[in-house]
């Protein structure tokens, strides 16, 4: 595990941009697994500026999304589809039809579940974005989820709906459940690059990188992967 620590959120954004970078001049079909989130979207800045000064094309690029809310449609202005779109898709010169997401409003959760997990089996993450919970979560994988889990519905902890409310007019309107990526999933990629930024982050990064592997921190579980880098700011390396 590689823990690059840099001065600001802005750096940060620079450096983990690098990476990916890096990933998609080496492999121009690259399959890049994308997070949401506040903090990838200095990332996904300096991706848009890359592609616009034609230092990397997204032509043949196909990406699968960690995650969507259960219940919020497409068009939602709070669900991970718009999300991506108004963040990334709409602003470098990808085909949309080689995104994938899970859905969130599929009449069958479980067959999504399934038709997902597939999908992931046959479209190897060359590089797994993830960003990091502050209580150790992986996508929407929460605390005591199984390491060896596959896509699957998770009801969101407290935590995590109180940390995502901020981007809603108010806490009651935070969607209850997930579909999201499993353990599993995330383990497959051939690297993974987290990022996280503040000082409210600072235990999670602590425990997953130097804390015990345990299921208590589902991030911990990143110890075990053969390439990863962490790109984190002061404030979240403030425990190391």
């Amino acid at each position: 595990m590689e823990v690059i620590i840099t001065k600001n959120y802005d750096e940060m954004s620079k450096k983990a941009a690098e990476v990916i970078k890096d990933v998609v001049k080496k492999n121009h079909s690259a399959v890049l697994g994308l997070a949401t989130g506040t903090t990838p979207i200095g990332l996904y800045k300096e991706l848009i500026a890359a592609c616009a000064k034609k230092e990397i094309s997204f032509k043949n690029v196909k990406t699968v999304n960690l995650d969507e809310y259960v219940g919020l449609p497409k068009e939602h202005v709070q669900s991970y589809d718009y999300f991506m779109k108004d963040n990334l898709f709409n602003h470098i010169d990808i085909d949309i039809k080689n995104t994938n997401l899970p859905s969130g409003v599929a009449p069958d959760l479980d067959a999504e579940c399934a038709r997902y997990t597939a999908l992931l089996g046959k479209m190897k993450q060359s590089v797994q974005l993830l960003g990091l919970g502050s209580n150790g979560h992986i996508g929407f994988n929460e605390p005591k989820t199984p390491f060896d889990s596959t896509t699957h519905i998770v009801n969101l902890t407290e935590s995590t709906i109180k940390d995502n409310s901020r981007l809603f007019d108010d806490i009651s309107e935070v969607p209850t459940k997930a579909i999201t990526m499993g353990i599993a999933n995330i383990m497959n990629a051939e690297k993974v690059l987290v990022v996280a930024s503040g000082k409210n982050k600072a235990k999670a990064v602590y425990s997953m990188v130097k804390g015990p592997v345990t299921e208590d921190c589902p991030a911990s579980v990143l110890q075990r992967h053969p390439d990863v880098v962490v790109v984190v700011d002061e404030d979240a390396a403030s425990l190391l």
